[in-house]
């Protein structure tokens, strides 16, 4: 794991800012209409509540969007919440889980199915945790509505060099990749691969520290696992089983494994969240993808062939007769070492990124109901399940969004880490509370010291109780950006980051960055500079959770 240095050369932005071209007075009236107290890029979960955040509190805000919808993974097929305690989520995040109930209290909402008997698989107390990404996108565009957010769609951050413009350690503005110009006064990245941030020159982090960086032990190589998400039976991994010299079988690397602990650049693997149903009236067939290829699956095939059955494991039951389907097991739906080059790849290389992902899944499920080597129990039950007709309707039924579970990390003056989360480390200023499991999804798949096939990266441990987040991990150095809040790609370790990057968090962060840019707005001052006293009685007004007595 390397810092990152700064991605822009000051002196130069002004020479660079002519990539744009000259502003005329069209520009100007266009940026005129493109301006606010606060800018928030990035259309997440935590980027619609920073949103409505600002606007509760009388600011002019701007929500910039990437894509032509809102809502990030919450609306794109992440309908199963991973809450953590839900003692620890206070404030615009429980409303939103709230709102999810009163929407589902309706009994017009059960379009598919019947409103179980017994709620409780869905409903805690006054919120409901599981939902539908229509529902969840349905929910946060009325709220934005009703709120008065302006919201400026399909407007990708250019990410040139020179189109953040900074001046004195403040972002004064930055262009989207259509010509447009967005300035403000405060300014919040929200979006899950930290580009306003990068763009900006801030510091930031990609892939996984050694154990001592920050007195950690379940950071870097991780080798230990031997049951979550690992082969539980011993399978060849060579093209011609037991002769390495036929090479090897598709996703699988030749990788040399360093002592557990020891930093690499590697990140956790990506997905598509579904959201899939057997409810015969709203299914759509799975699709077969251009080029599908069963061989990218035999690895798969010979686990099958141990007797390997349990598959099906992570279709996470949604209301409607729907699933959230997410990886389970040693050879899923997560695509193993496929996305390093995502988190500072081009667009270009991003978009091969996010395509051979589509069309990994989609093979996998064409493989799993249609290829004859798949036992006839299996295909029998892949082919009960379908695309659901009434979600994601202007993409062929497919999630928008690939689940992009790590990408670059702040590096600020504070990093919250593996003991900040177990509580051996004091944690101050807190702004919101996260409590899932220390979560890492596999990084790669490798042949073991006995020749067999073997994934490498997987933690779940939990941190033993909810814990505080750190106002200082959204901000960043005062020398790298003086009004800029980074909720999402906050500054945390690898392995800490893998608790923290829970939709809840997101939202919970994103709102407590909008109260901190308005403090910052009425004080004349940096984010830096925020009176804590005087962000934690405003946070406290609004039911944020800041600790568990």
């Amino acid at each position: 794991m390397m810092e990152k240095a700064k991605s822009i050369a000051r002196p130069l932005i002004a020479a660079a800012l002519l990539l744009t071209g000259g502003a005329s007075a069209q520009d100007k009236a266009s940026d005129a209409k493109t301006a606010a107290d606060i800018v928030i890029y990035g259309c997440t979960s935590s980027g619609v509540i920073a949103a409505i955040e600002g606007r509760r509190l009388k600011r002019s805000v701007l929500l910039v969007c990437r894509d032509d919808y809102v809502g990030g993974m919450t609306t794109n097929g992440l309908g199963w919440s991973d809450t953590g305690s839900h003692r620890a989520i206070g404030g615009l995040s429980l409303d939103f889980y709230r709102r999810v109930k009163r929407h589902y209290d309706d009994p017009a909402a059960w379009t598919f199915a019947k409103r179980p008997a017994k709620a409780e698989n869905f409903v805690d107390d006054d919120a409901m945790w599981q939902f539908e990404p229509k529902v969840a996108e349905r929910i946060y565009e009325d709220w934005l509505k009703e709120a008065g957010v302006t919201v400026l769609r399909s407007q990708p951050i250019d990410r040139r060099v020179g189109a953040v413009e900074v001046k004195d350690h403040r972002i004064i503005a930055f262009r989207s990749r259509t010509g447009k110009r967005f300035a403000g006064r405060m300014f919040i990245d929200a979006t899950y691969e930290g580009d306003l941030m990068a763009g900006a020159g801030v510091h930031f982090a990609v892939g996984r520290e050694a154990n001592a960086t920050y007195g950690e032990t379940l950071n870097g190589v991780q080798m230990a696992n031997t049951t979550n998400h690992q082969f539980l039976r011993d399978v060849d991994p060579y093209v011609v089983p037991g002769d390495p010299k036929s090479g090897l079988l598709p996703r699988i690397t030749a990788d040399r494994i360093a002592p557990d602990g020891t930093a690499d650049d590697r990140i956790q693997a990506y997905t598509f969240r579904m959201c899939l149903t057997d409810v015969a009236a709203n299914r759509v067939p799975l699709p077969k993808p251009s080029g599908y290829d069963p061989r990218q699956y035999a690895l798969l095939k010979r686990y099958m062939d141990t007797g390997y059955r349990d598959f099906f494991k992570k279709f996470d039951r949604i209301p409607n007769g729907k699933t959230d389907t997410n990886n389970f097991g040693a050879f899923s739906f997560d695509n193993i070492g496929m996305n390093y080059r995502y988190p500072e790849g081009s667009d270009a290389e991003r978009a091969a990124i996010v395509q051979e992902h589509r069309d990994y899944q989609q093979g996998l499920l064409w493989f799993m109901a249609n290829d004859p080597g798949v036992p006839a129990e299996t295909r029998a039950e892949m082919s009960r399940w379908g695309l659901c007709r009434d979600e994601f309707t202007g993409n062929g039924h497919w999630p928008r969004e690939l689940y992009v579970r790590e990408a670059r990390r702040m590096l600020s003056d504070f990093v919250m880490a593996e003991p900040h989360l177990r509580g051996t480390k004091p944690t101050l200023r807190p702004v919101g509370m996260g409590s899932y499991n220390m979560d890492s999804h596999n990084v790669r798949r490798i042949v073991d010291a006995r020749g067999f096939a073997r994934n490498e990266g997987n933690i779940e441990v939990t941190p033993g109780r909810a814990y505080p987040i750190s106002y200082d991990a959204i901000v960043p150095k005062r020398a790298d950006a003086t009004n800029l809040l980074v909720p999402v790609a906050l500054s945390a370790s690898h392995i800490a980051y893998g608790s923290i990057r829970m939709e809840p968090v997101f939202m919970i962060l994103g709102q407590s960055a909008a109260a901190a840019a308005s403090i910052a707005i009425a004080d004349g001052g940096s984010v830096q500079d925020v009176a804590y006293p005087k962000l934690r009685r405003q946070l406290l007004t609004e039911g944020q959770i800041l600790d568990l007595k």
